[in-house]
């Protein structure tokens, strides 16, 4: 690989932002998905709600919410995007917990980071 096959890098290799002003703004989406494995004690106590810290399952769909809508600020060299939905769904399973997250926007560059 040479340095011109990564996009986030110029010609001498220094770092730069990719320039998106010319494309066109088409709607996007993107879906992510992974899992959480974890104990069958740790499943019990979410099952029954029996965190202290509260549901377990609605913090985490919210702090991945928060995430999504953040992720030009935490993320070195995303674009500030706007966000026209973030669905996130969270299944507790035998072994852990699912999780799927769809972003979509209306702008000049994708919603894969955010997802």
């Amino acid at each position: 690989m040479n340095k011109n096959d990564f996009t986030h890098f110029d010609d001498e290799g220094k770092t730069k932002m990719v320039d998106i002003s010319n494309r066109q703004i088409t709607d996007r989406k993107a879906t992510v998905s992974g899992r959480v494995y974890f104990s069958k004690e740790v499943h019990n106590l979410i099952s029954s709600n029996g965190i202290t810290k509260g549901n377990v399952i609605e913090i985490a769909r919210i702090a991945s919410i928060m995430g999504a809508k953040k992720t030009s600020e935490l993320i070195p060299l995303c674009h500030p995007i706007s966000i026209s939905d973030c669905d996130v769904d969270i299944k507790l399973e035998n072994d852990g917990i699912s999780i799927s997250a769809t972003v979509k926007t209306n702008d000049r560059t994708g919603v894969e980071m955010e997802a």
